[in-house]
């Protein structure tokens, strides 16, 4: 019984040993990815796109107000 408890430990060591070293190539290859892509983010930086602010903003305001007691007026009588 002890050799099969012996070779059963064994065994999970090995095991959890190769999922160690799997999962510390894994956190290597992803920091040498991420410097990679801050080196090429330096050398072709991506374009920031222009959003132009609507000018109709109090108007949509006013609208969305008046919608608001709308409803709630016909909450309020329908109680």
């Amino acid at each position: 019984m002890s050799e099969n408890l012996m070779i059963g430990l064994t065994l999970m060591i090995i095991g959890m040993g190769f999922v160690m070293l799997f999962l510390c190539i894994m956190i290597a290859a992803m920091f040498g990815m991420s410097a990679v892509v801050r080196y090429l983010n330096k050398i072709f930086p991506e374009k920031a796109e222009v959003v132009e602010k609507k000018k109709s903003a109090s108007k949509s305001a006013a609208k969305d107000d008046e919608a608001v007691a709308v409803a709630l007026a016909a909450i309020m009588s329908k109680r």
